[in-house]
């Protein structure tokens, strides 16, 4: 009997007699170094290899092998765990190949391959798929790869596109014989295509990977269902257990066999194509009841393949029978395949949901991998990460680990990164999603920033001065509080405020002469920083005369009225914003830059800080492992479904600014149609029973402190059963990735609260009510008229008709009271207050606030007017119901002009404040206001007074 008819000593080796070529589908680095492929090679004829994400998890999600390479290139690059994923497999995959590439030529490179797949994150976008084919093919440049890409419909065109680009490919994830036909007339057509191009169709070489196993799994498990059921037609049922794969895969190579004889195919086989072979894959058997190697015997036949996983290649060796078995039975294959279908086995539902399953199930097999090498890759980057650890109910965290596994299954991360809208509310969020690409960005062009900081530190400024609001301030001001001055740098000042007595205040701590001026405005129209800027312009211009544009530098978009004034006025340089990214996502653009620059803050380490953060959460990042993702889906989980949505922002006193930052962004970003996440910052940590159930903490811990006052403070809460959120920072530094990581956090939450966290339709209102109260004084010399409700010796109290109404009292401590006994379980008190922001005024607001908090055992709010206005200020008009409002103004001890125009600093922050009243009232909020005549100090000593006896 002859090789091809009989079992010989080496049944993989006689495979070659019958013109099958069997391939490995499995890799890895050491089977690959150590010789285990060469041999098989050799001494089994093996004549390919194939890989898939779950091949690629098990060689790198297990043991230390791939450690070395690693290290290397986290060494030398910041990457994201896709990236060093790639990197891993594309050395893997060329190795393979430089192994094979003998058979590739022995056999004139019909085999000789090793198979790379594309993302199966892309298996449902044509576009997306061509162009990682592409991208794979150029980095793994060896010309027996095949690039691996499913044959769903939506990758029929890319397979097609693919291969009119000269690139192999293997089609993979074939069920249906309907599908093998549109996958045969798009290889076709992209031979077609490229012989028209005048490329060489002879070098393109393609297989259609036809899955077999998973069929008789799906279609077997019916047939016992029904059998067990009690079908009449159990004995005709039971017939068809394990014969309806094989049965679709013979008529599958019959079209084959038709194709091969078709005028179309003999046109380009005429200008040299190699055909298309079929592969068969999902070879293993799952069924015990059958032989394990039933779906590799009964599939040899000519100009075909058949990927074996190692078990199953070591059963064919030891026991595979060798002949012919592809073309023989086609009459009763059809007769199988009739039978099923007359029984209902709905062979064509079956293979759809195969291929739906596949997809899956590839993806969800990334997932694991990518996961698993972005777990390896936090452990070796150690302590230039932050750490983020979690302490959470049992139900909390189960309602999270469900939110991490739905945005798993829907890709939702790879959706938020392709600026996809439909995250949120499907309305104009895409455009404001720059934040996104603005590191990578800014440090394509650091040098811009480098040569600036040195033109800074050359021209000797001894203080650099900010004007700016909201996004353009908060962020500067926490690089200039966490990292103060610079050996060579001017101290970085920040002001936010139109109160005259923080003005002069500012004005008396630079020399104008020796101060770099720096405006921020994105809108370049924004009340504050425009009339800040006309204070400090003219006092600089007293001091320098003509050359006093030479110290000033403009940050605002492209084509503001800002952009216009400068160039007008000779400003030293003008920095432009990126439009679509919103104020209080700018800290990672020129808004904090610039800044940080300007003071000395080294930009490339900040930014490639801010970098690692990016990297570990983008889009490859699976869900559970994503720092960002995470977060994100603690905080809206704990805010939509268990009520915790005071965010309480603890932090190190190095690195305690960060709060203020903060307060802003999920504030502004979340706090909006009636929802929202409160941030409460700087509320001193009490115990217990201090806190309600409306609580979620977030510690913010500089690492090399090795104890904080407030680490015991925290673990008496997460013994109490309080949700709390450890975020370690290794160095000051990492604030950097805590900027971004806080910024995905922000946008996540968005989108389980359901809101679009990138506009902020209360803000304007205030500033609408403001204009309006301006306008007015410079008609008149005066803001209109108002009367309070009550007055009590230096008190005077406002409020509209509603509040007024429900806060009777013949003194000060009865109308407090009668306000204070408003706050019910679940509501915050928020204390504004429109005074100078010194550290005076700023105790006696932490020491009132703190009262406040133990009586009534609420969260708190201290802020300051107006900087609170670009902050929270929209989540207390906008957000949820719950703010009862203790608004604090005062007589001016001294005003100060705005060149240029009638109304003076006092009269612009006393029309802010009337206006946030008026807005916090018509929005139906709990406000109260008590303005303050005479002496500010004894004003406030004596409010605290009344306040302690109010509650």
């Amino acid at each position: 009997m002859t090789a091809s008819h009989t079992q010989v000593a080496n049944p993989l080796q006689a495979l070659a007699a019958v013109q099958q070529s069997p391939w490995l589908d499995f890799i890895r680095r050491s089977f690959v170094e150590d010789g285990s492929l060469a041999r098989l090679v050799q001494t089994d004829d093996v004549r390919g290899v194939t890989s898939n994400p779950a091949i690629f998890q098990k060689a790198m999600g297990e043991g230390t092998e791939y450690d070395p390479q690693i290290k290397t290139i986290l060494a030398e690059e910041i990457v994201s765990p896709g990236e060093l994923y790639e990197k891993l497999a594309v050395q893997d995959i060329k190795k393979a190949a430089h192994v094979l590439a003998p058979v590739y030529e022995q056999t004139k490179r019909r085999d000789g391959f090793v198979s790379l797949e594309v993302s199966p994150y892309l298996a449902r976008d044509e576009k997306a798929t061509a162009h990682e084919a592409a991208r794979l093919w150029a980095d793994v440049a060896e010309p027996n790869l095949m690039i691996k890409i499913p044959a769903t419909p939506e990758s029929i065109p890319a397979i097609r596109e693919t291969i009119a680009a000269g690139i192999n490919v293997n089609v993979t994830l074939i069920f249906a014989l309907s599908a093998y036909k549109a996958v045969v007339d798009a290889w076709l057509s992209g031979l077609e295509d490229l012989h028209k191009k005048g490329g060489d169709i002879s070098r393109v070489a393609s297989v259609a990977s036809f899955f077999v196993s998973r069929i008789d799994g799906k279609i077997d498990a019916e047939i016992d269902r029904r059998v067990k059921a009690g079908d009449a037609e159990a004995e005709a049922l039971k017939a068809l257990r394990g014969k309806v794969a094989i049965a679709n895969a013979k008529l599958a190579y019959v079209y084959w066999q038709e194709i091969i004889q078709t005028p179309r195919w003999k046109t380009l086989e005429a200008a040299g194509a190699q055909p298309q072979r079929l592969l068969w894959a999902s070879t293993g058997t799952k069924d015990k009841a059958y032989s394990d190697v039933l779906y590799v015997d009964s599939l040899i036949g000519p100009h075909t393949v058949n990927t074996l996983p190692p078990a199953t290649m070591d059963a064919f060796r030891d026991h595979g029978t060798v002949k012919e078995t592809l073309g023989t039975g086609i009459d009763a294959a059809r007769h199988v395949l009739a039978e099923a279908e007359r029984l209902g086995l709905n062979l064509d539902g079956v293979t759809r949901i195969l291929v739906d399953e596949g997809v899956t199930s590839f993806a969800e097999a990334f997932d694991g991998l990518l996961g698993s090498v972005a777990t390896k890759q936090k452990a070796l980057l150690g302590e230039k990460l932050t750490d983020i650890k979690t302490a959470l109910p049992a139900d909390l965290e189960n309602a999270v680990q469900k939110g991490l596994k739905d945005w798993c299954k829907d890709g939702t991360i790879r959706k938020l990164w392709n600026k996809d809208a439909s995250v949120w509310t499907g309305g104009e969020e895409a455009k404001w999603l720059k934040w996104l690409d603005t590191v990578d960005e800014r440090l394509a062009h650091v040098a811009e920033l480098e040569s600036f900081q040195a033109e800074v530190k050359a021209r000797g400024f001894k203080q650099v001065l900010l004007m700016g609001m909201g996004g353009s301030s908060l962020g500067p001001e926490v690089l200039a509080e966490t990292f103060g001055k610079h050996e060579g740098f001017g101290h970085l000042y920040v002001l936010d405020s139109t109160d005259p007595q923080q003005v002069a205040t500012y004005a008396k701590k630079i020399d104008p002469a020796n101060t770099l001026f720096i405006v921020a405005s994105k809108s370049g129209g924004t009340l504050e920083p425009n009339i800040m800027l006309a204070y400090f312009h003219d006092l600089a211009k007293k001091a320098l005369g003509e050359k006093v544009g030479s110290h000033f530098v403009a940050i605002t978009d492209p084509g503001s009225k800002l952009e216009a004034l400068a160039k007008k006025e000779g400003f030293w340089k003008i920095f432009a914003g990126e439009p679509q990214i919103g104020g209080r996502y700018s800290v990672l653009s020129n808004f904090g830059l610039v800044p940080a620059a300007a003071s000395g803050i080294p930009v490339k380490l900040f930014l490639e800080d801010a970098l690692r953060g990016v990297r570990m959460s983008d889009a490859s990042v699976p869900p559970a492992q994503n720092p960002g993702v995470l977060l994100g889906t603690i905080l809206g989980v704990a805010a939509t479904q268990f009520g915790h949505d005071k965010l309480t922002v603890i932090a190190t006193p190095q690195i305690a600014d960060f709060g203020a930052w903060l307060e802003q962004l999920v504030a502004e970003s979340t706090g909006k149609h009636g929802k929202g996440i409160i941030p409460i910052d700087e509320e001193t940590l009490g115990g217990p029973k201090r806190y309600g159930t409306d609580r979620l903490f977030v510690y913010l811990r500089l690492a090399p402190e090795h104890r904080h006052e407030q680490d015991e403070a925290i673990a008496t809460l997460i013994d109490a059963g309080q949700p709390v959120v450890n975020i370690t920072l290794h160095s000051k530094r990492q604030i950097a990735q805590e900027f971004f990581r806080w910024e995905l956090a922000t946008a996540v939450a968005g989108a389980f609260l359901g809101i679009d966290p990138f506009d902020q339709p209360d803000v304007e209102a205030s500033k609408v009510e403001t204009r309006k109260l301006t306008d007015a004084y410079n008609k008149t010399g005066k803001l209109p008229a108002e009367q309070p409700f009550a007055e009590h010796g230096p008190f005077a109290f406002f409020a509209d008709k509603t509040n007024a109404a429900a806060l009777k009292g013949d003194s000060a401590e009865a109308i407090l009271k009668a306000h204070f006994d408003r706050v019910k379980a679940g509501d915050y008190v928020a204390l504004l207050a429109y005074i100078e922001r010194d550290a005076a005024t700023r105790e006696w607001i932490q020491h009132t606030r703190l009262k406040i908090r133990d009586a009534k055992t609420v969260a708190t709010a201290a802020e300051f007017g107006p900087r609170f206005l670009h902050s929270t200020g929209q989540a207390y008009k906008g957000g949820p119901n719950t703010g009862v409002f203790l608004q604090i103004t005062a007589d001016d001890a001294h005003d100060l002009p705005v060149p240029g125009e009638n109304y003076s600093f006092g009269v612009v922050k006393a029309a802010q404040a009337r206006g946030d009243f008026d807005v916090l009232a018509e929005r139906g909020r709990r406000a109260l206001r008590v303005h303050i005549r005479g002496s500010l100090k004894d004003g406030l000593a004596e409010l605290a007074k009344a306040v302690h006896q109010a509650v």
